[in-house]
């Protein structure tokens, strides 16, 4: 009873400075900004309503954003199944005792720890260099190698990081159950899809929401790999929000609008994903 009256005395001290930060920094911009998407703008003290204008150019504008839209949803669904299909297979071989476990673990996931701007170049560089030759060509010229550059760079970066959710989520896994499945003669495959898949919803549902949410608002790399080249044919939604907003005069508005939709894209698929996955969790 005297650490709950402890904890409630002291909860609103520690939860304040979180609290304000969150008001001050994400719900007053996001308010101002989805107030914004309803005006015509260049400065904020200058805004004038003007409906679903916005909205409406958005969408009709050059085809732009539904091009970037199916472009990102493209590149997402790859993205999404090739980083947790080879980051639990990554997974699986990590926690069968192989030799030098540990460095295998660190080298895979130090890619995470490099900024997106600094991959995007780098992988610039080697892809550009492969492409040049081997094919006399370089990424700007053609929208496919940009956009499984794109896919490889995104793995090359999130596979280790989903690794490790997924070792922990492996190691969890009762030894006595996977023992009592050896005993009755289950099969590697059969433990595989039978216990060790279902065994590890909570981390296919973690790892699921950031591939996808990662993915969906990729930015820092792809303005450095491709910058949308050619022409806009690689040019994800963060990226046409950007330029929109900043390489346009009198088009803020539309990218503010731009923005709100994307915010609301990316919450619905997350939620809808966070709710298939929590329900094989709870089936299982």
């Amino acid at each position: 009873m005297e650490n709950n009256k402890a904890i409630k005395k002291y909860f609103p001290i520690f939860v304040l400075p979180t609290l304000l930060a969150f008001i001050l920094f994400f719900f007053i911009p996001f308010v101002m900004g989805f107030v914004l998407s309803f005006t015509k703008f260049k400065v904020i003290t200058d805004a004038h309503f003007i409906g679903f204008k916005n909205y409406i150019r958005a969408f009709t504008l050059n085809n732009e954003f539904i091009h970037a839209l199916g472009f990102t949803s493209l590149f997402t669904v790859v993205s999404v199944i090739t980083v947790n299909v080879f980051a639990f297979i990554l997974a699986l071989l990590l926690t069968h005792g192989l030799k030098g476990t540990n460095f295998f673990r660190s080298v895979f996931f130090m890619p995470n720890l490099i900024g997106g701007i600094v991959l995007g170049y780098i992988w610039n560089l080697l892809i550009n260099g492969v492409l040049l030759r081997y094919f006399g060509e370089d990424i700007s010229f053609n929208a496919k190698y940009g956009f499984w550059g794109l896919v490889i760079l995104t793995n090359w970066q999130l596979i280790g990081y989903m690794m490790v959710i997924y070792i922990a989520g492996l190691q969890n896994i009762s030894s006595e159950l996977l023992e009592a499945a050896s005993i009755d003669g289950a099969s590697s495959f059969a433990t595989l899809f039978k216990i060790k898949i279902p065994m590890v919803m909570p981390s296919i549902t973690i790892c699921m929401f950031l591939t996808l949410t990662n993915s969906f608002k990729m930015f820092d790399q792809n303005l450095a790999l491709t910058n949308g080249a050619p022409g806009t044919e690689t040019e994800m939604l963060a990226l046409n929000i950007y330029k929109t907003f900043y390489g346009r005069t009198g088009f803020q508005g539309v990218g503010q609008a731009k923005a709100v939709v994307f915010f609301i894209i990316v919450a619905v698929i997350a939620f809808v994903q966070l709710k298939l996955t929590n329900t094989k969790e709870i089936e299982q």
